[in-house]
C-alpha cells in the first residue's frame, strides 16, 4: 500500500515542522559572518559594530549650563518667598568661558553650554530673574545645582559606550562623534546570491509568450535584501533543467554566504531544486506547517547556507520574513532577535481551520479609544501580491486557532519591524 504524499491543501502535515521549530533549527545551524572593514562614521549607518567603543573623554567635557541665565552659588539662594540681589560681573558663552574672579553676592550671565566657573554651581533661568543693568534679583523656589550639567554626566571617560553586534543608528553616530572618534570597525556584510527558477518566467522588457509571466520574485527579494543591508548577487532566472541548476548552485555557493532561490522546491515533475541540492549539498528540512509558504527548503550548499523559498509571490515574502530575515540578522549581528508582536482587535472575520500557522495580511490602525484594530486586506491567495502592498502587518494565526470573529483578539507583526 502506497502512502499518498501530503498536499498544501491538507490542514495538518505530520511530516512538516512547525514555524517555531523550523526557525530555531535554522538559527542553530548557522553562524555569524567573520571579517570586518574600517569605515568613516558617515558611512557606518546601519552597519554592525565589530569593536567595543570605550569613551576616551568625559561627555560633556566640563561642567556647563543647561539653560540661558545667571550662574550663582547655591548657598546664596534665598529662602522660598524671599528675594536676593546679585551683582553681575561678566558673562560666559559656549566656547568663551569666564575667567575672572567672582565674589560673594556676585554672579555671571551664562549661555547654554558655557562652562560654569569654579565656585558657582547653580543656574537661574533668565526668565526667573529680574535683570537691571549690573544687578539681578531672584525670588521664588530654587535649589542648589539646578540647570547645571556635570562633566561626564552623559559618558564617563573609560566607560563602555557600545559593544560589538550593535546595529548603528543615527543617534549612535552622533554619540561616537561626540567622543572624537572618526573611524569604526564594522562587520563585513553577508553576501546573498539569489535567483528565480521556472521556464515560464521572463525578465522585464522581454515580450510574454503564451503561459509566460514576468518574474516579480527577484524584485521583492532584492528589495527585502537591500532593506536589510546585505550585499547581493542577482543571478537572474534559471531554467527548469538539472544542468543549469547545478551550474547556478556551484556559482552561487562559490561566491556567497547564503543562497536564496524562489520556486522549484515543491514536488512537481519540473521542481529540480530538491534533487540537485541533495546531490551537491544537504537538506535539513523542506516542509513547514504554515500557510502560505509550506514548501521551504533549508540546507547547506558547500560552505553556503541554502534557503529555497516557494514560488508564489506572497509565499516568497512570508517565508523570507519568517525564516530568511531572522537568519540573516543573526549572521550579521550574532544576536537572536525574537519577532516583534502586538495584540489587536479584529474588525473583520477570518476563516481558518486548525492545524497550521497562517499568516494573513492585514492593516492595523489605532481606534478613537486608543486600541489597536486590524482588518485583513481582502483576498488572501498566495498569488495576490497586492495583499502585501496594501497591508502593514501580518495577522498571525497559530495552529490551534480556528476562524476569527469580529471583536476577537489576534496577534499581529507590523511590517515596520521587518526592516
Amino acid at each position: 500500500m502506497t502512502t499518498k504524499p501530503s498536499s498544501c491543501a491538507d490542514p495538518v502535515d505530520t511530516q512538516a515542522l512547525s514555524v517555531d521549530d523550523a526557525r530555531a533549527r535554522i538559527l542553530d545551524q548557522i553562524a555569524p559572518v567573520s571579517g570586518y572593514e574600517k569605515l568613516a562614521i558617515r558611512s557606518a549607518l546601519g552597519r554592525i559594530l565589530d569593536e567595543t567603543i570605550v569613551s576616551p573623554v568625559d561627555v560633556p567635557a566640563h561642567r556647563n549650563s543647561a539653560m540661558d541665565g545667571f550662574a550663582i552659588r547655591g548657598s546664596e539662594i534665598p529662602p522660598a518667598g524671599e528675594e536676593a540681589e546679585f551683582r553681575c560681573v561678566g558673562a560666559a558663552l559656549a566656547g568663551h568661558p569666564f575667567d575672572g574672579e567672582i565674589g560673594s553676592g556676585e554672579c555671571i550671565q551664562i549661555m547654554t553650554g558655557a562652562p560654569v566657573p569654579e565656585g558657582l554651581d547653580t543656574v537661574i533661568m533668565q526668565e526667573q530673574a529680574h535683570y537691571d543693568g549690573e544687578r539681578i534679583r531672584i525670588t521664588g523656589k530654587h535649589r542648589p545645582g539646578q540647570n547645571v550639567r556635570e562633566a561626564g554626566e552623559d559618558l564617563a571617560r573609560g566607560g563602555v559606550v557600545f559593544s560589538p553586534g550593535r546595529k548603528l543608528t543615527p543617534a549612535d553616530l552622533g554619540v561616537i562623534a561626540s567622543l572624537g572618534i572618526g573611524e569604526l570597525r564594522v562587520r563585513r556584510k553577508p553576501v546573498v546570491a539569489f535567483f528565480s527558477t521556472g521556464d515560464e518566467l521572463r525578465s522585464i522588457g522581454e515580450p510574454l509568450g503564451e503561459g509566460e509571466i514576468y518574474d516579480s520574485n527577484r524584485y521583492t527579494l532584492h528589495g527585502m535584501l537591500t532593506d536589510l543591508g546585505v550585499d547581493t548577487l542577482d543571478m537572474g532566472v534559471i531554467a527548469d533543467n538539472p544542468d543549469d541548476m547545478r551550474e547556478a548552485f556551484r556559482t552561487a555557493a562559490d561566491n556567497a554566504d547564503v543562497v536564496i532561490t524562489s520556486g522549484g522546491v515543491s514536488v512537481g515533475e519540473a521542481d529540480y531544486i530538491k534533487p540537485v541540492l541533495e546531490e551537491l549539498g544537504e537538506i535539513t528540512f523542506w516542509k513547514i506547517r504554515m500557510k502560505p509558504g509550506r514548501p521551504l527548503t533549508f540546507g547547506k550548499l558547500g560552505n553556503a547556507t541554502f534557503i529555497g523559498l516557494p514560488g508564489n509571490p506572497v509565499a516568497v515574502m512570508v517565508a523570507f520574513y519568517q525564516f530568511a530575515l531572522p537568519a540573516l540578522r543573526y549572521m550579521m549581528s550574532g544576536e537572536r532577535q525574537p519577532p516583534f508582536l502586538l495584540r489587536a482587535r479584529a474588525t473583520s472575520p477570518i476563516r481558518k481551520r486548525p492545524g497550521r500557522t497562517e499568516f494573513a495580511r492585514g492593516r492595523y490602525s489605532i481606534s478613537a479609544d486608543g486600541d489597536i484594530e486590524v482588518a485583513t486586506t481582502g483576498q488572501q491567495g498566495s498569488g495576490i501580491l497586492t495583499s502585501m502592498s496594501h497591508g502593514n502587518c501580518f495577522i498571525i494565526l497559530p495552529p490551534r486557532q480556528g476562524s476569527v470573529e469580529v471583536g476577537d483578539e489576534v496577534t499581529i507583526q507590523p511590517f515596520s519591524s521587518l526592516r
